[in-house]
């Protein structure tokens, strides 16, 4: 499927002439595992690192892609991010706390109109974390470069019920692929974008359109028992006195082929995006991270 929308209005920002310094996550070696609960108490008061997030398109920039500046739609803007990461008995943790005015945990529900259910627009508040995972990294997906990265999605109203984040792989590539989004960048090529859930059953499932009048408004999405690679990261959030408190848990190394491994030593590129209620573009987004093992034994 061709879309001839310009790609920057799906993607973190234009890449500038020269990138700034990653900034670096230092990954801990923790006294004990915490429990991916969305309960942050574990984790103490200090050592959080401050990430910055900004719009992924800015609104001025559209109308230079042929985009209304009216269209954009990121409620999450400018914030702060804080982050911890650690390693116990060999699970990676990441602790995530940000502020939101509201938690919006209700995705595109059955409505009853008239004489039958229609699904409404209401959209839930996500986190998303990515790490590389093969080929040559880019801050941005209008790219020429050939990578892919390990993405794990947080959602408010889908995954969070079950615990178990969405876990995909995302392929940018100029190379054509199957069953990918295709973006023609005016005066540059094509861009292939693949967006794959990693092997197994997901943590939720669609629920069908019901026949029937059971109330005015339905949920529309349901937890499910996720396995394979696809149930590799759990994740939960609670949403307490204007901010989001999320935790996201897994194993080092979980030996699938669709997963990062993170091993002893080592240095990962990620990054970070948060949705306000949004999807798709209006999101805001870091820059390149580094998450630092060095100290992890």
């Amino acid at each position: 499927m061709k879309f001839l929308v310009p790609l920057l209005s799906l993607l973190p920002m234009v890449a500038h002439a020269q990138a700034p310094t990653p900034q670096v996550i230092p990954v801990s070696n923790l006294a004990a595992a915490p429990k991916p609960d969305g309960d942050l108490g574990e984790w103490g008061g200090s050592g959080w690192i401050k990430v910055p997030v900004k719009p992924a398109l800015e609104r001025e920039e559209r109308a230079k892609y042929g985009l209304d500046p009216a269209g954009e739609r990121n409620t999450a803007g400018n914030l702060t991010v804080e982050l911890k990461a650690g390693v116990a008995a060999g699970r990676f943790y990441l602790a995530v706390r940000y502020p939101d005015d509201a938690a919006d945990a209700v995705h595109k529900e059955w409505s009853w109109r008239g004489d039958k259910y229609q699904r409404e627009s209401q959209l839930e508040d996500m986190f998303a974390v990515r790490f590389h995972l093969a080929g040559d990294f880019d801050r941005t997906m209008l790219s020429t470069k050939d990578y892919k990265v390990d993405v794990w999605l947080w959602s408010a109203a889908r995954t969070n019920p079950s615990g178990i984040a969405e876990d995909m792989v995302h392929h940018v590539t100029t190379k054509m692929q199957e069953s990918a989004a295709e973006y023609q960048v005016k005066d540059g090529p094509v861009i292939y974008i693949t967006k794959r859930r990693d092997e197994g059953a997901a943590s939720y499932e669609m629920l069908p359109r019901p026949k029937e009048n059971k109330g005015d408004r339905l949920p529309s999405f349901a937890p499910a028992n996720a396995s394979g690679s696809a149930a590799d990261v759990a994740a939960k959030g609670v949403w307490k006195a204007g901010h989001w408190n999320l935790e996201f848990a897994r194993a080092l190394d979980p030996g699938h082929a669709d997963d990062a491994a993170f091993k002893a030593g080592a240095r990962i590129t990620g990054q970070i995006a948060v949705f306000n209620k949004a999807n798709a573009e209006h999101k805001s987004v870091s820059e390149p991270l580094v998450f630092d093992f060095g100290a992890v034994k």
